[in-house]
């Protein structure tokens, strides 16, 4: 009987073979790669996350940082324990279950979830982009490999050079970290800048309006665990006000406002809103692109 892919996750850490781990570019994916094998990976894949968004429309930002971890520090095949935190699996399992009936032992955990990211995306109001698929499961997961992933304490330096270390430039971080388009944050990871951030109080690249809404949500000593949306006013959409709150200091992430306080970055962001005077970006088409490259540079391991 085959496995889901949680649960195949779950018995791929018990049974750790002798690993090598090696960096590859596309490692032979393309997009069309079931066009034989299983010609209705995609319908399928889609079917299934567009039930389960319409019941919880939760699941579409979880999918999609799911992705994201995973290619980030593994190889794209939700093994990565930070993702324990993130809705969705039940989606990609559901999917597996339904792709091995009509075409067992083919399609991979790996390229279910990538395709899932993209039918979240587009389920939120972004564009789709074509999934180069074909990729196998990686067969590790290490606690210590959350390391890799970008914090919300990190400066701009540190996530470039995170970045950087997956084949990514500054461009690519911009692009990805507007994911934050949609989906939320636990208090606790941001409440810091609320309160006696320096001697005279809050984070002072926060706009001061924004620091009292969000004080009065997530209150000193309060309850950390409740969520606050990442894109102030838009967090079930994915489009640029993202970046719109960045420039007017509504950032709720620490590493996300450093985006608009850092002149690296800050073009890039300027970019996407479309600034008169600069060469400009369009989110959608970019965001596609960036996805398959960090699909593509993510690090695999064979036995």
């Amino acid at each position: 009987m085959e496995m889901s892919c949680f649960n195949q996750r779950v018995f791929l850490l018990t049974l750790l073979l002798p690993i090598v781990v090696i960096l590859v570019e596309g490692q032979g994916t393309r997009v069309g790669f079931y066009s034989t094998s299983c010609p209705k990976v995609e319908s399928i894949v889609s079917s299934t996350v567009q039930s389960h968004f319409k019941s919880d429309p939760t699941i579409a930002p979880g999918l999609l940082r799911m992705h994201f971890h995973d290619c980030f520090v593994q190889g794209c095949d939700e093994t990565t324990p930070p993702n324990q935190l993130l809705r969705g699996y039940e989606v990609i399992d559901e999917g597996k279950t339904q792709l091995e009936s009509v075409c067992p032992g083919v399609v991979s955990c790996a390229n279910i979830l990538a395709l899932a990211a993209r039918d979240s995306v587009v389920l939120t109001s972004g564009a789709s982009w074509a999934v180069p698929t074909g990729r196998r499961d990686g067969t590790v997961s290490q606690s210590s490999d959350a390391n890799n992933l970008p914090g919300f304490h990190d400066t701009v330096d540190v996530q470039k050079k995170k970045f950087a270390d997956k084949g990514l430039n500054t461009q690519d971080l911009v692009t990805l970290v507007g994911g934050h388009t949609t989906g939320t944050a636990a208090c606790q990871f941001f409440s810091y800048r609320l309160y006696n951030f320096t001697s005279t109080g809050a984070d002072p690249s926060m706009n001061p309006a924004f620091v009292s809404q969000l004080q009065a949500l997530c209150p000193q000593n309060g309850d950390g665990s409740r969520r606050i949306g990442l894109d102030n006013g838009s967090a079930n959409k994915f489009d640029t006000s993202f970046f719109a709150n960045l420039r007017d200091g509504k950032g709720i992430l620490e590493s996300d406002q450093r985006l608009w306080t850092d002149n690296s970055t800050k073009t890039f962001v300027q970019r996407f809103l479309g600034v008169r005077g600069l060469l400009g970006l369009t989110f959608n088409v970019e965001f596609g692109k960036s996805m398959v490259k960090i699909k593509n540079n993510a690090i695999y391991t064979i036995g």
